[in-house]
């Protein structure tokens, strides 16, 4: 992937997408191209191909996908399975039929059987049950990886995969609806600094532990997979330590100046016990992580507070 390549990414927007192209861009390549969802529809595949069919892209970053947290993925899982399997299938086979050089396609680490081995390796892949509250995006992100191995195997394809931990960073999703867990504390201990709310309610027992990795780390790693990785199994993307939930939430806490109590809302779902990824192969391929969680929260916090508009 030279300086001058022209490179797609797909899910620029977005908290990963946008990240990617800041990386990119600081690492002076200079023919990047996007589209916005109002612009290009991904689940279109008539759309898809026509797009790829003009613009000839020679390396692919598919980081498009309908995300969001328990509430969302357990309210909406038939959107969750559809818009990111068409995203997924018409993106791949458009870059099939067109001749791109490499694509690197971004899953998630819920792929993963719901009481795996701890740490979880690449090889636990379709061992066992996932976690049901986001089944649907789990099987859409396995056919993911699926696709890209089968286009390999089939058709010669530098199709790559690249199973990242919970993400958190600038950009990110702060609606309470949707978000992630990140997210949603950060704004809930927020808003109950500015309201002097006395407590601050966190759903489940906060005992499930999980691992975060600053968004800008994981866009170094994409970019470094992109120039250094071509196999067929996929590669896990973390820093290799975790937090309780509990733990976080009173980081958080101290991090935005709240000083009232967390409750625990017991009649809400814990979710996957834990979740913390093997990065071994990762680090192989020599790559390690540079953001520490405190510093990354402090990061994000401070963006939020100067971005009005994702507080509405």
């Amino acid at each position: 992937m030279k300086k001058n390549s022209k490179i797609y990414i797909a899910g620029h927007k977005g908290m990963v997408g946008s990240a990617i192209v800041r990386r990119l861009e600081e690492n002076g390549y200079t023919n990047i191209i996007y589209r916005t969802s109002a612009e290009l529809d991904l689940r279109n595949q008539a759309d898809v191909e026509k797009f790829f069919k003009e613009e000839k892209p020679e390396y692919v970053f598919l980081a498009a996908a309908k995300v969001g947290g328990i509430h969302a993925n357990n309210s909406y899982p038939a959107e969750f399975i559809y818009d990111n399997l068409m995203i997924e299938a018409n993106i791949i086979n458009s870059s099939y039929k067109n001749s791109v050089k490499k694509l690197l396609f971004l899953g998630s680490s819920c792929i993963y059987p719901k009481f795996s081995h701890q740490p979880i390796k690449e090889e636990y892949l379709l061992t066992g049950s996932l976690e049901e509250t986001n089944e649907a995006y789990a099987i859409a992100k396995i056919t993911g990886i699926e696709l890209c191995k089968f286009y390999r195997r089939q058709y010669g394809c530098n199709f790559i995969s690249a199973m990242p931990t919970n993400l958190y960073g600038i950009n990110d999703n702060f609606n309470l609806e949707t978000s992630h867990v990140m997210p949603a504390l950060i704004r809930k201990f927020h808003e109950a600094k500015i309201n002097n709310s006395k407590e601050v309610i966190m759903w489940g027992t906060g005992k499930p532990r999980r691992e975060f990795m600053y968004v800008d780390d994981l866009a170094d790693s994409l970019i470094h997979l992109m120039l250094n990785y071509s196999d067929e199994i996929h590669v896990n993307l973390g820093i290799g330590e975790d937090i309780e939930i509990g733990e976080l939430a009173n980081l958080i806490k101290e991090i935005v100046g709240y000083e009232g109590k967390i409750v625990n809302d017991l009649s809400k779902p814990d979710g996957t016990p834990r979740k913390l990824l093997d990065v071994t192969r990762l680090n192989l391929t020599g790559f390690r992580y540079k953001v520490e969680l405190k510093d990354g929260i402090k990061r994000v916090y401070e963006w939020f507070l100067n971005n009005e508009d994702i507080k509405k």
